[in-house]
């Protein structure tokens, strides 16, 4: 894992949220200069303390780890939580509405016409 990339990325997230590394590691659980150590690229997180930064920080692991990662059905997660916290609550109704109606389409039976 590139340790450096995984801390820019979590330093960037906690500076749009607005927290200062205190008040994340305050919420972690974890030391202050542990959190800097991280952000700063000396020290890999344990799995623990990945958890629980990705849950403060209310953002996917795969966004967080998305270089380490081949692309799979969770690749698109982190790009589509990007948009959603961008998206208005109009934009975020309506899409709602659309995947419901894709899902229910889909597990219900097809209607065939009768001719």
């Amino acid at each position: 894992m590139e340790r450096k990339q995984l801390g820019r990325r979590i330093k960037e997230v906690r500076k749009e949220r607005g927290l200062t590394a205190d008040a994340l590691s305050e919420q972690c659980h974890i030391d202050a200069t542990y959190l800097r150590q991280i952000e700063g690229g000396s020290k890999t997180p344990s799995l623990p303390v990945f958890t629980d930064l990705c849950n403060a920080l209310h953002i996917s692991p795969a966004y967080l780890l998305q270089d380490e990662l081949c692309w799979n059905e969770f690749s698109n997660l982190g790009e589509l939580s990007r948009l959603w916290t961008q998206a208005d609550p109009r934009d975020i109704e309506l899409v709602t509405a659309i995947v419901r109606t894709a899902l229910e389409c889909r597990s219900t039976p097809e209607i065939h016409k009768v001719e």
